[in-house]
């Protein structure tokens, strides 16, 4: 094959840095599906059980939908921190559970300080770990799988 019009591709390490991001990317797409389903589930039975998640100061209560539109959005989020960690930190995989967690600790505080009644207000704590024990274990996995 001495054709001059076909070039082979330089192996370098940017080929092995995007097929690297494309399992990330894939793995966490996953999981943000499975997050979604999870704390979308969880929402029901919780209202089945009688919560209503209704925030005092809108009046409206959060529809299903919310809480997957929600967790798909910040699942996503995580995605990114990831594949950035992945891209410009020496240790990913620590940085990212750190960054995780942290985020995680926060976004627990706007439920402790909404003023709903004390089952909403569970709930919705319950509901921030969902998705973070779906995720956070999935991408950090994903991560050192892709620093080996």
């Amino acid at each position: 094959m001495n054709d001059p019009g076909v070039v082979a591709a330089p192996t370098s390490g940017r080929t092995s840095h995007t097929h690297r991001l494309r399992g990330l990317a894939g793995t966490g797409l996953i999981a943000a599906l499975a997050a979604m389903v999870a704390t979308t589930l969880a929402a029901a039975l919780a209202q089945a059980a009688g919560v209503d998640f209704r925030i005092p100061d809108g009046g409206e209560a959060i529809p299903l939908s919310g809480f997957a539109v929600v967790t798909g959005f910040f699942s996503v989020m995580g995605i990114v921190i990831a594949a950035a960690l992945l891209r410009w930190s020496a240790h990913p995989v620590k940085r990212f559970v750190w960054t995780a967690l942290s985020l995680t600790a926060i976004s627990l505080v706007p439920p402790l300080l909404s003023g709903a009644n004390t089952a909403t207000i569970s709930a919705l704590l319950a509901l921030h770990l969902v998705p973070a024990t779906v995720m956070i274990p999935a991408l950090a996995r994903s991560l050192r799988a892709r620093t080996d």
